[in-house]
């Protein structure tokens, strides 16, 4: 018993996903708490004039524009409950305060507390959990009391309950509130009057009200939704009153297309038509961040918000596209789709899938198709399906395999041959014959076993066949196709990665990184196609892949836009129409890219995990103004703080300034992108568009700058361009006082140059006159010097002169005295007489002429003054004759030359000479001569 309870939970669980996973939603943006960097629950959300959202946080009031998210945290620091935006304000309530949020120049929120300004005695612990505006008055409800605020003269009053107050509601010009245990009130002349105290209004929580065909209608949390008729409670019956019996309803709200959005507990939220049937059912399954829905709103773009238990979801129901998304991975890669008979067809990389179209049945497996399905081609109302396996006829949500050659891409008409048909393989080229009305393989084209994903034939019967890899192929084959005639590599175009092949509007045409081609029958070569081949070559190559429907659309794919081709009616040219979906969002196999026509202006993607739905019906064009949201500046971007929008004058050590701009556009599908410029003195340049919504510049000069930005939304320009004029001051050293200053010290500083110049000169003048004295002196002791010089060479020449004469007075008193000492021994032969005595005498008194050792004196004392000084200092002992002889050994004469000179003989002359040794008490080893001579 237990296995089988188990067993049918188990399926029925299944059968839930499966029910969950066979709707196609609209698509969701999650934005987690990692995403806006706040607390996670999210009580409230409104939405002020400039379309910028606001939400009720753990953390704070936050805020986010489409491009950036503030979070503002409450004075107090406790959990925002509820907010409402009214005109430029936006109101909010906490616990112990409620007040508003203004605008500061910074583009920026500052709180004003309006509990605590007006002196209003709050009850212990109050919290206020929702707001709501009624003509001049914004009314804050806490679990006790309803406030009311006069915006004309600030004046406050309230109503207060002994009982909970549930919530508040605002229904066309009448405000309702719910008391616990008492009902349901209405307020009238200010004071709350009881509606209905129907006991379920009594008992259960009512999340919200709405009118419908003049009734009003009463959500409640676990009973479901009642009407009132003559103030009482009446259950709607609907067909989604089983569902709600089984949910508990935290948060609804009415829709602007009438539908009811239900938030609850555990469950995500369910869509109801005006009827009351589920449209849809979308939680965390299938799309949202978190199960639990605190709060619903809906935007000026008709965006459902939900504030979650774990972050926030925006819901784009006013859209032209939506998902199925297979998130257990049952279905897998849809790589072809197609709508036949009351069934839409998917093939995937699983097997083929079919539900009823226009249903939301569970997409059911067809047995015997397991395996990677390539393509799905209805000829003459039959269904083909080129499978992994072969080729498959399908009937319904049966299949027939009618070939099993391995790997059909694809199965193509055949030219007037309706009983033939051309299928692609991974081998090459078969023929698929009809007999009976029954198909079956008939043969191969032998010769040709190259795999032909891409092959069409030509207006003369040629098959082309494309190979990535290879190249294009033109084969003739036999009249009847049994054989190939011959086949060719075309060389008219080169191969590429993900090319594609396809024909459309009677031509064959060829797509690579290169551009478009078409065949040209006449001569067998491709040739460039000019207008098809703008779409490659203005927006990112991803693959060639090309989808061609009925001569009606030719289909290809860049990185950022889904380009659709249409022949002009009138003109007969080619029409190219973009839609910006990026690849990353279209989320497909590349080089595998479908798209297929499954109803009026409906299209299906197939995706990598399902299948995106796009209508094409022309819708509305809106209006987005792009707006600038702030400006930070600093010297750096790490001190940069926001600016005052209002003073337009930036210090010159504001080196980094950074804008932020951006297009308060909530949907997945709506691509913006931005361009501005930075004009200095009216001149600047447009940059190129980009994604990003801020830009900085640094080290900007001094000067008067504007700062313009632009945007286009799904390749469409919005309004004008949001602009901002600044100027950045001059820097203290170029400002008009610091030129003066500049002026004043240019006309100090050239007269202290000028008087450091004349200073310098001045004293290099009177250096150089004092070097030219000190040269002149130099030159004049020079001239001095040469003069002593010459005036010592004179001397000496004039010594020279006298030694010389002195030399020449002894040498001739030598000579004399030897001559007269030579006669006077002659005439000491002769016979005495007193004739020859006297001659005799005479000679001895003329040898020792006191006149001549006088005139010798004076001639050596001219010649040598300081001689007989420094004998007589050194030795005062001599005596005249002593200092004669000093005399003659100074003049280095020798014993034998001294001898005349004394009249002595040489024996004398020796002994003298050992005695005047001996008185100056000289040492042997010195010569007598030497020692004068060096004194």
């Amino acid at each position: 018993m237990k296995y089988v309870i188990l067993h049918s939970f188990l399926l029925l669980l299944i059968i839930g996903v499966m029910d969950v996973q066979s709707q196609e939603l609209p698509p969701i943006l999650n934005y987690k708490p990692s995403d806006y960097l706040a607390g996670n629950q999210n009580w409230a959300l409104t939405q002020d004039k400039n379309n910028i959202i606001y939400i009720a946080n753990n953390d704070g009031l936050l805020e986010f524009n489409g491009e950036r998210w503030n979070i503002y945290p409450a004075p107090n620091k406790s959990i925002v409950r509820s907010v409402l935006a009214v005109d430029d304000l936006v109101y909010s309530g906490c616990y112990m305060d409620f007040g508003y949020w203004e605008e500061t120049p910074e583009r920026l929120r500052k709180y004003h507390s309006l509990s605590d300004s007006l002196g209003i005695q709050l009850l212990e612990d109050e919290q206020f959990w929702n707001i709501l505006t009624y003509q001049e008055w914004v009314l804050f409800q806490s679990l006790n009391r309803i406030y009311f605020y006069n915006t004309l003269n600030e004046s406050v009053r309230f109503i207060e309950s002994n009982d909970i107050i549930n919530k508040m509601f605002s229904l066309g010009d009448e405000i309702y509130y719910q008391v616990l245990n008492q009902g349901l009130f209405s307020i009238e002349k200010g004071q709350g009057q009881l509606l209905s105290d129907a006991a379920v209004f009594k008992d259960d929580i009512i999340t919200s009200l709405f009118e419908r065909e003049g009734q009003i209608f009463v959500v409640t949390r676990e009973n479901g939704i009642f009407y009132l008729s003559n103030n009482q409670a009446n259950v709607w019956r609907i067909s989604a009153a089983e569902t709600l019996e089984k949910i508990s309803v935290y948060t609804s709200l009415l829709a602007q297309n009438r539908n009811l959005i239900l938030g609850t507990i555990a469950n995500g939220i369910y869509i109801l038509s005006p009827q009351g049937d589920i449209i849809n059912h979308i939680y965390q399954v299938n799309g949202l961040n978190d199960n639990t829905a605190l709060s619903l709103f809906q935007d000026a773009n008709r965006n459902i918000w939900i504030g979650l238990d774990n972050g926030v979801d925006c819901v784009n129901l006013n859209t032209p596209f939506s998902n199925y998304t297979d998130r257990n991975g049952r279905i897998g890669t849809v790589y072809t789709a197609i709508h036949k008979d009351d069934f839409l067809y998917l093939g995937t990389n699983q097997g083929l899938f079919y539900r009823v179209f226009n249903s939301d049945q569970a997409f059911q497996f067809i047995e015997g198709t397991e395996g990677q399905v390539w393509s799905l081609t209805e000829i003459d109302d039959t269904l083909f399906c080129g499978h992994n396996s072969g080729t498959f006829v399908v009937k319904g949500t049966d299949v027939q395999l009618i070939s099993k050659v391995m790997g059909t891409w694809g199965v193509k008409r055949i030219p007037n041959n309706p009983n033939l048909l051309l299928q692609g393989n991974y081998d090459g080229l078969h023929i698929l014959e009809k007999q009976q009305d029954n198909w079956r393989l008939r043969n191969k084209l032998e010769g040709f076993d190259i795999a032909s994903k891409h092959f069409e034939i030509s207006n003369t019967n040629e098959i082309l066949v494309s190979h990535e890899y290879k190249g294009v192929y033109r084969i003739t084959p036999s009249d009847d196709f049994y054989k190939l005639d011959n086949y060719v590599q075309l060389t008219s175009v080169e191969k590429g990665a993900a090319s594609g092949l396809i024909k459309f509007d009677g031509r064959i045409l060829y797509a690579n990184e290169n551009g478009v081609f078409y065949y040209n029958d006449a001569d067998s070569t491709f040739k460039k196609e000019a207008k098809l081949s703008t779409i490659i070559s203005e927006d990112q190559y991803i693959s060639g892949a090309m989808v061609a429907q009925e001569n009606d659309k030719l289909w290809l794919f860049t990185q950022n836009y889904i380009n659709y081709v249409t022949k002009d009616k009138i003109n007969n040219t080619y029409q190219i129409q973009k839609i910006p979906i990026k690849e990353t969002l279209r989320d497909q196999m590349r080089g595998y890219e479908n798209i297929a026509s499954i109803s009026e202006n409906t299209y299906l993607l197939g995706t990598s995990s399902g299948y995106l739905l796009m209508d094409l019906e022309p819708e509305a064009e809106n209006t987005y103004a792009v707006s600038i949201n702030s400006i930070v500046a600093g010297t750096s971007a790490e001190d940069a703080k926001a600016i005052n929008f209002q003073r337009g004058m930036f210090k010159p050590n504001q080196n980094y300034i950074q804008f932020h701009f951006g297009v308060p556009i909530y949907q997945k599908y709506l691509q913006t992108e931005y361009q501005y410029r930075l004009l200095k003195d009216g001149v600047g340049d447009w940059v190129d568009w980009t994604s990003k919504a801020a830009v900085a510049f640094q080290n900007l000069g001094y000067g008067n700058y504007a700062f313009e930005v632009k945007a286009k939304v799904n390749n469409r320009s919005q309004a004008n361009p949001a602009s901002y004029s600044f100027e950045v001051d001059k820097p203290w050293y170029v400002t008009n006082v610091a030129i003066m200053f500049y002026v004043l010290g240019g006309i100090l500083l050239f007269f202290a140059i000028n008087t450091l110049y004349s200073s310098y000169f001045k004293k290099q003048s009177e250096r150089l006159l004092a070097q030219r004295t000190r040269e002149l002196k130099l030159k004049e002791l020079e001239s001095q010097k040469e003069i002593i010089q010459l005036k010592n060479e004179s001397l000496n020449q004039d010594i020279s002169a006298r030694n010389r004469e002195l030399a020449v007075s002894t040498m001739s008193t030598i000579k004399k005295n030897e001559a007269l000492n030579s006669i006077k021994v002659a005439l000491k032969k002769i016979p005495s007489s007193k004739e020859v005595e006297n001659v005799v005498k005479l000679i001895d008194e003329t040898m020792n002429d006191i006149k001549d050792w006088k005139y010798f004196e004076e001639a050596f004392n001219s010649a040598d003054k300081n001689f007989f000084k420094k004998v007589k200092e050194k030795h005062p002992e001599l005596t005249a004759n002593d200092l004669r002889l000093c005399v003659y050994l100074r003049l280095n004469l020798s014993s034998k030359e001294i001898a005349p000179l004394l009249n002595i003989s040489t024996r004398s002359v020796e002994i003298k000479r050992y005695r005047l040794r001996k008185k100056i008490d000289l040492n042997k080893e010195v010569k007598l001569n030497d020692y004068f001579m060096n004194l």
